[in-house]
């Protein structure tokens, strides 16, 4: 008896001792092995699962994951905003619905009133139907943009003009026309302020170099600056708006210069989405990407901003210049009552002309005489004598407005539009589509009295070849070599020996004569 009363009592201090093994704290995890047992025991009959033998790694694992406590840190968490919630909050004012006071519905215009904007959501219902535009979701967002623009600035007409992609943001684009009045004369007064203060100093500079080293001056005279047009005409007739994201502020890009066209005509950049972005290419291009995309905003509109014909016609009182009969104003024609899809899909594109001006090679739709001196352009009378008149440029033309787009030159060997029908499923209710194959993203539709043009793409026109820039000028001749600038040859050593011995002759005669001339001289005072 007394040894089965030993054996129990030195198991169940084996047992003891075992439990107070299991049940230490480990420093690191601050529980025990007994905790962690029974804890992977009562997960396992409360889930029962299949095979638990093969999944006690993973459950260890996962209880020792839930039981991790992060200790106490100084550094607070950081709230991390994805962009599409900083998007969202900023387009959360788009939907806001301007009341007036003790109103609940906001002001209903009048059905004759003449509203600024146009109804986009019905614009991008044809487009959609053609394939052509942004989501749905896209076009109602970029709706409210233009009517928050609308409102914040005195507009005549907005209109979408489209989507240029860039390679960190995109530029959504809007096409406006100030009231009568209404026009923003403070940046242009800016400008010719700033370029008059760059001359200005330009001038001094050069006073001062000239009072210090005084160098030579040249006759040579460079090439009158192409001016830019006056607002409302030309490339200037609209002012654009653009803006990374709806709901973003809308920025004014500055008005087109012609050298700014022509250059942006001879290189290839693909837009950042930041307009203070520089423009480093060949030839240098003279402004930022706010400048570059304002030229190809004008680019494309010359080329791919197309109407039916008998939408607009020219206003019969209105007086024609006999000596430039240049047509730059057209009004729409109230009688037009539409085009049938045979007639504006014809392969001829008789149907379709340009209602934007022809940019000439000058950069400028109307053509500048760089030879004409302006009024307050006096010289001195001596310099005039001194300068040759230069030759009298024959001045570009382009085709008038209005011009049917058949007229336009291939690209390629194929058409500069492409017509098609934008649903061959059901014809009775499609509209009429037309590609531009000149310029990729550029399309127009019409239906009945209704049609629009639209851009999204990259903005680049077509080229059938890789593009490469413009290689540099040709290096300047070497001025031409005749008998008064050559030069002579080294003379040798005894031609050298010879000279040196003439030149002591002639110093020794010089010293006899002198030598002489003093003895006569002490004769005669004696």
């Amino acid at each position: 008896m007394e040894n089965g009363v030993n054996g129990e009592i030195a198991e169940s201090t084996e047992i003891l001792t075992a439990t107070s093994y299991l049940m230490q704290t480990s420093t690191k995890s601050k529980t025990s092995l007994y905790e962690h047992l029974s804890a992977i025991l009562t997960k396992v009959l409360n889930e029962r699962p299949e095979n638990p033998v093969d999944m006690l790694e993973d459950l260890s694992r996962n209880i020792k994951k839930s039981k991790f406590i992060v200790p106490n840190d100084t550094i607070q968490d950081e709230n991390l905003v994805s962009p599409a919630v900083e998007l969202a909050e900023q387009q959360k004012n788009l939907f806001e619905v301007r009341t007036e006071e003790g109103e609940d519905m906001p002001p209903i215009p009048d059905d004759d009133q003449d509203l600024p904007l146009p109804d986009l959501m019905d614009i991008a219902h044809y487009f959609e139907q053609a394939g052509v535009g942004l989501s749905q979701m896209e076009v109602y967002r970029t709706f409210l943009a233009l009517k928050s623009l609308a409102e914040n600035y005195p507009l005549q007409t907005v209109r979408f003009w489209g989507k240029i992609i860039g390679i960190q943001g995109n530029y959504y684009i809007a096409e406006t026309q100030y009231r009568e009045g209404e026009d923003d004369e403070d940046d242009d007064l800016e400008d010719e302020e700033n370029e008059e203060d760059d001359r200005g100093e330009e001038s001094e500079n050069g006073s001062e170099d000239e009072d210090e080293d005084e160098l030579p001056k040249s006759n040579f005279k460079p090439p009158p600056a192409i001016p830019r047009e006056d607002n409302r005409t030309g490339t200037n007739k609209y002012i654009y708006f653009v803006c990374s994201e709806p709901g973003n502020p809308w920025v004014k890009l500055p008005h087109a210069t012609p050298n700014q066209i022509n250059i942006a005509r001879n290189i290839k950049k693909f837009f950042t989405g930041k307009l203070d972005s520089p423009i480093v290419s060949y030839p240098p291009f003279p402004g930022n990407e706010a400048n570059y995309l304002r030229a190809q905003i004008a680019r494309i509109s010359g080329s791919c901003h197309i109407s039916p014909l008998g939408y607009y016609h020219f206003d019969e009182d209105e007086d024609e210049d006999e000596d430039e009969n240049v047509r730059d104003s057209f009004i729409v024609n109230l009688e037009f009552e539409g085009l049938t899809l045979k007639e504006l899909l014809e392969p001829s594109l008789s149907s379709w002309v340009h209602h934007v001006q022809y940019i000439l090679p000058q950069g400028r739709c109307t053509w500048f005489n760089p030879t004409e001196k302006p009024e307050d352009d006096f010289e001195d009378e001596e310099d005039d004598e001194e300068r040759e008149e230069p030759d009298e440029p024959e001045p570009e033309t382009g085709p008038p407005l209005l011009t049917p787009i058949s007229e336009d030159d291939e690209v390629d060997g194929r058409g500069s539009w492409t017509p098609y029908l934008s649903s061959r499923l059901v014809p009775a209710y499609a509209c009429a589509v037309l590609r531009s194959t000149r310029w990729p993203g550029a399309y127009a539709f019409a239906i009945d009295r209704k049609f629009e043009n639209i851009y999204i793409g990259f903005g680049h026109k077509y080229n059938s070849e890789n593009y490469s820039p413009l290689p540099p000028p040709p290096v300047q001749d070497e001025f031409p070599s005749g008998a008064d600038i050559t030069e002579i040859d080294d003379p040798t050593i005894e031609e050298e020996n010879a000279l040196k011995a003439a030149q002591r002759a002639e110093e020794e005669d010089g010293e006899e004569l002198e030598d002489e001339m003093d003895e006569e001289e002490e004769e005669d005072d004696d």
